[in-house]
């Protein structure tokens, strides 16, 4: 909602794959009541074959990689590659380990609680996921520290 009503010329369509999720969705949009939001609609990341749309001008991910397993991870870069065009972005914010960065402690535990709730979950390796990234014709373009030990990580289509 915040980045809708930040964003009134953009139109966003809000995704889940957990129904319960989607109706807290929307549930916010209606008392938001922007103009700009769309319905939020079901869209389960690891099978981009699925998607309910053909084109997106953007992708956005936020805190959602780590809370899922990695054929999540996999199915967004590949979905993310299908809708966008040339010059397009992909854009993920999370937690990530990346090498010769001292990671958090906070992170650490956070890491072995995911992986305690789901074994297939877990804060993943930065240079992973730009590998995978890449090989979805997916590059890093900007990355940017951001509060409580977060990235924001902008990938452009090439």
């Amino acid at each position: 909602m915040f980045n809708a009503a930040a964003l009134p010329h953009l139109e966003w369509l809000p995704t889940d794959a957990d129904r319960d999720a989607l109706a807290s969705i929307e549930a916010w949009r209606e008392s938001a009541k922007l103009p700009n939001l769309r319905n939020a609609v079901r869209l389960d990341a690891s099978a981009p074959d699925t998607w309910p749309i053909d084109r997106a001008d953007a992708v956005i991910s936020i805190n959602m990689i780590h809370i899922a397993p990695w054929s999540a991870t996999e199915g967004l870069l590949e979905g993310a590659t299908r809708v966008l065009k040339p010059g397009s972005v992909l854009f993920l914010y999370g937690p990530y380990f990346e090498p010769d960065v001292p990671t958090a402690q906070s992170n650490l535990d956070f890491d072995e609680s995911l992986r305690r709730r789901n074994a297939e979950w877990g804060i993943r390796n930065l240079d992973d996921v730009t590998a995978l990234a890449s090989s979805r014709n997916l590059t890093l373009a900007k990355r940017i520290a951001m509060p409580a030990n977060n990235l924001s990580l902008v990938f452009r289509k090439a």
